[in-house]
């Protein structure tokens, strides 16, 4: 049983005898108490969808909930639900758009590396692997002799997710991008 400062995002726990999938959390140190952050949790029960939003003491003991990760990838979308086929043996999971609003901007039928998240069966979430590579939409022009300075630029990816980039890189390159801090790592393979 880990503490609440153990837990990350997309963890399921069990909470007042429902499953939930942590989506966010907010950690805060209020002031005038000895020690002890606390930490705010969005939470949404996997059966409901129901938002439920808790604070929790850093010392507090959480039940991690029973749940499977499987290797999978995007399949296609349809509509407000995304697609992905098991890699093994390729079971398809439908899961609905907005529970994964976040992870949509990292993800491509290229993508490689996903990973979705089952309860007691069902699909709840996806986990995205460490890094990503994407093509660059749109971003303004490169500048020559630009990769010696350490100035960037907003570029714009195919996802419609937007990163800073070094001037040097231009549109329609490839890139890698960090799924935990939606930066620019280097340039794609």
């Amino acid at each position: 049983m880990p503490k609440a400062s153990e837990i990350k995002k997309n963890v399921a726990i069990e909470y007042n005898g429902q499953v939930v999938i942590v989506r966010d959390i907010e950690r805060s140190v209020p002031q005038g108490r000895a020690g002890g952050s606390l930490y705010r949790m969005r939470m949404y029960d996997v059966v409901t969808g129901r938002k439920i939003d808790e604070t929790f003491k850093a010392e507090e003991m959480l039940n991690l909930a029973d749940l499977t990760r499987r290797d999978a990838m995007l399949s296609y979308i349809d509509g407000e639900e995304y697609v992905f086929m098991d890699n093994e043996d390729y079971t398809p999971y439908h899961i609905n758009k907005e529970s994964i609003a976040d992870e949509v901007l990292f993800i491509n039928e290229e993508t490689t590396g996903l990973q979705v998240v089952l309860v007691e069966g069902n699909p709840v979430a996806i986990d995205l692997p460490p890094n990503v590579q994407l093509v660059i939409e749109e971003t303004a022009p490169s500048i020559k002799g630009a990769s010696a300075s350490a100035r960037t630029k907003p570029a714009t990816l195919t996802t419609g997710l937007v990163v800073q980039v070094p001037e040097h890189i231009s549109t329609g390159d490839r890139i890698k991008i960090n799924t935990a801090e939606s930066k620019f790592v280097s340039r794609g393979d």
